[in-house]
């Protein structure tokens, strides 16, 4: 048989190997530590021109070209709506998926927190917020200075289809219910 027979070659094979590394030593296993990955950087110029568009995208002197307010009730609807969307908004028939509150904020931390709102809820989803502006007891005149603020920042924003005064139950004419596309 074949198989029986002395592999001569193998043996020449190995005997080479030995002779090369006769005068080898081991070498120790050392554990090699790689720097640890640089974090990547934070755009903070990028987050500051992020937030300065949204307090810039909202103007105080935004003028619209009609409005739907019957005396100090907040109401709007976004041209090409049916008005049975607003109907349903004010018969509070979309459930308040978040909300926010205005007081004790001046006009502009107001305006950033609603812009910053509105995208937030935006990207999660969400269709039907409240947004409390309070009533103004407050102030120096007892007028409800953001609530007339409020009204022309959200006729801005694109995202809002409409919004309507809050039933009483939600905050009434202290707050605002605004329906968000979808």
């Amino acid at each position: 048989m074949a198989n029986d027979l002395p592999n001569t070659e193998d043996d020449d094979d190995i005997q080479l190997f030995h002779e090369a590394v006769k005068g080898a030593r081991p070498v120790e296993a050392k554990r090699i530590l790689h720097a640890p990955k640089k974090p990547k950087p934070i755009p903070r110029q990028l987050i500051r021109d992020e937030q300065q568009a949204l307090v810039d995208s909202l103007s105080d002197h935004y003028i619209p070209a009609h409005e739907l307010e019957s005396g100090e009730e907040l109401l709007y609807l976004r041209d090409g709506q049916s008005p049975l969307v607003l109907s349903k908004l004010r018969r509070g028939h979309w459930v308040v998926q978040a909300h926010i509150d205005l007081h004790g904020l001046v006009s502009d931390e107001a305006r950033l927190y609603v812009s910053e709102f509105i995208a937030d809820c935006k990207k999660r989803g969400l269709r039907c917020i409240r947004i409390v502006h309070g009533k103004g007891l407050g102030s120096r005149n007892k007028e409800p200075v953001l609530k007339h603020k409020l009204r022309n920042w959200l006729m801005q924003k694109d995202e809002v289809i409409a919004y309507a005064q809050a039933r009483t139950n939600d905050g009434g004419s202290g707050a605002v219910i605004v329906l968000l596309k979808a």
